[in-house]
């Protein structure tokens, strides 16, 4: 009777485990929710979240156009940009960060009124990527023209620094715990950078790689996901050493990529018109689970982690022509799982 308890409580420890694992996966397939139209017929870039204020940043060309979460609609415009590439959030600061790649500037606003405070000049050219780091309280511009990075004390608003990269910077991320990372897309390689010392401080090599735009980060277990543009992969490598520990096929024309902690779900957004969704089964052991269907152009994406959703920009292109766009169709995919 014991050995038919003690097989009966194993099986069913067992059945439990294996539901879980295919209820993980299984649940988490997306499909698309709406468009939500936004105004304006300039090109696009990054997208930033602000999760305390439940709103969407859109960058759009020489304004940021403003997504209410929580009703799904366009709520504000910040205007008056000049090449809006990226946002970065400070809630704590209650500040905002706007990179303006063509004034080589960048504009910080309120998060809650969303009014300007003031416009700072950067040390390079073309600021692209911007990152706020919460433990150093620095806004961090990763400029694209000069291969440099500008730091940026976020209290004080003053320009504190310049970090040399040694090559093309695209997206960077931050473990908020004294590092930073960011892809050196022409050199294929990620620098960790210390923020407190603004500081390179490691060159991690992530070949087969090649050409690496977005970048994401699972803290928990210092995972790094690197999308790489022309091998059409992710490449994940160990946060810590730089060991490459796997690499998943992707769609063409990566841009950005994103990590959800709770689902453990790996997006990369492809303007071939795909969204590839990667499970993280365990930190060194990972499954494509889902090759998601979006629109031809929708490479800029955020996720939401309050709702698990996710957001693509994207408009519809003239024929032949891959940046100009039919007037009036600039909008925001959502998609939910």
């Amino acid at each position: 009777m014991k050995k038919y308890l003690s097989f009966s409580l194993t099986s069913a420890l067992l059945l439990l485990i294996v539901f879980k694992a295919q209820s993980q996966t299984s649940a988490t397939r997306y499909h698309f929710e709406k468009r939500i139209a936004v105004p304006g017929n300039t090109w696009w870039d990054y997208l930033g979240i602000d999760t305390v204020h439940h709103r969407l940043f859109v960058s759009h060309g020489d304004a940021v156009n403003v997504i209410d979460l929580r009703t799904e609609t366009v709520e504000a415009t910040i205007p008056d940009l000049h090449g809006v590439h990226g946002i970065a959030i400070a809630n704590e600061l209650n500040k905002g960060f706007i990179s303006n790649g063509q004034a080589n500037a960048v504009t910080v606003f309120n998060l809650k009124t969303l009014k300007k405070i003031t416009t700072l000049p950067v040390t390079g050219k073309d600021p692209d990527c911007i990152l706020y780091d919460a433990l150093s309280k620095q806004v961090f511009t990763f400029n694209g023209d000069s291969d440099n990075s500008t730091v940026i004390n976020a209290k004080s608003l003053k320009v504190v620094g310049t970090i040399p990269l040694g090559g093309s910077p695209e997206f960077a991320v931050t473990d908020n715990h004294g590092r930073i990372y960011n892809n050196l897309t022409d050199k294929n390689e990620i620098v960790v950078i210390d923020p407190e010392s603004r500081k390179i401080i490691d060159h991690y090599s992530i070949a087969p790689c090649e050409r690496p735009t977005g970048l994401a980060i699972d803290v928990a277990h210092e995972r790094l996901f690197t999308a790489c543009r022309k091998d059409k992969g992710v490449t994940v490598l160990n946060a810590g050493t730089g060991k490459v520990i796997a690499t998943l096929p992707i769609g063409a024309g990566v841009d950005a990529a994103r990590y959800d902690p709770v689902t453990r779900l790996v997006f990369a957004s492809t303007g071939d018109g795909t969204t590839t969704i990667i499970h993280e089964d365990t930190p060194d052991k990972y499954q494509v689970v889902q090759t998601l269907q979006t629109q031809e152009g929708a490479r800029t994406m955020e996720l939401d982690p309050d709702t698990h959703k996710i957001y693509l920009s994207v408009a519809q292109h003239k024929a032949g022509e891959r940046r100009s766009m039919v007037p009036g169709t600039f909008s925001v995919l959502v998609y939910q799982p």
